[in-house]
């Protein structure tokens, strides 16, 4: 049968891919329009299947925190380029799958994949957009967090998110201490909470870190891990959050400044997701 370009437009408008994309579709279906989007979307599983050894090094980062600021949850969608990233079609996508994640309560990637989004699933949706955009389409990210309060930050750069969950929350004026915390993890990417957050492994390569620098100085033998030791408590000054030095106060600690603010006051998890 004919394709007009009025069945085109249609399918354009029902699917969003490319209008020679349409029409062929349109013409292998026979103007069938269920079996052409159908197509298209086979289509676009092909781009993801040839484009999978691509790596996604753009994209944005998006939080949403519930009314009573208990709860959030931060998500990081990702392509090839910032073009795409930049893309509207491809900022409110990422919208809708981190709304479905919160409404549904989901809090891990495949799970996310596997949820209803209009009449196919939050995966299947992905694929789709793949071949629309021609580009690897993943949800790089998915991280919740509860706290008395929690506090979310969005860098300008839409690359680099960040929530922050305070406690022993007395009094409701927090909320900027906890924008300034979480502005901190954005720059200064803290390792943990404080030491005894941080991994094990990570203790120990530090040390032998520490050892090695000593020895290389000159020092004696015996002096060794006493002198790492040291070294190691000042990784944790500059790395775990509470110890380290705040940025618009290095007079202070993170966990002096919070204090300062309300009595107690004090960080009991945080998330940071980056891009790139």
């Amino acid at each position: 049968m004919a394709i007009t370009a009025q069945d085109v437009n249609k399918l354009r408008q029902m699917t969003g891919a490319g209008m020679m994309d349409c029409k062929k579709a349109l013409t292998e279906a026979n103007g069938d329009f269920d079996a052409a989007i159908d197509i298209l979307r086979k289509k676009g599983q092909k781009v993801s299947a040839s484009r999978s050894d691509r790596e996604t090094k753009e994209g944005v980062v998006l939080s949403q925190v519930n009314d009573a600021q208990t709860e959030g949850l931060i998500l990081s969608f990702t392509c090839e380029t910032d073009f795409v990233a930049k893309n509207e079609g491809f900022v409110e996508l990422a919208s809708s799958i981190l709304d479905i994640a919160v409404k549904n309560n989901i809090t891990d990637i495949d799970a996310l994949k596997a949820a209803k989004f209009e009449n196919l699933t939050v995966g299947e949706k992905i694929i789709e957009m793949t071949g629309k955009i021609g580009e690897k389409l993943e949800i790089s990210a998915l991280d919740a967090i509860k706290g008395e309060v929690v506090v979310p930050y969005i860098h300008s750069t839409g690359k680099l998110g960040v929530l922050v969950a305070l406690a022993n929350v007395n009094g409701s004026d927090v909320v900027e201490a906890g924008k300034d915390v979480a502005m901190q993890i954005a720059a200064m990417n803290p390792v943990a909470l404080d030491k005894d957050g941080v991994d094990a492994s990570l203790v120990e390569r530090e040390i032998e870190v520490g050892k090695e620098q000593a020895r290389a100085e000159g020092k004696p033998e015996d002096m060794l891990e006493k002198i790492a030791l040291g070294k190691l408590n000042k990784f944790y000054k500059e790395n775990t959050l509470l110890s380290q030095a705040f940025v618009k106060d290095n007079s202070k600690s993170i966990a002096q400044y919070l204090d300062g603010v309300s009595k107690g006051l004090t960080v009991s998890a945080f998330k940071r997701v980056s891009i790139g």
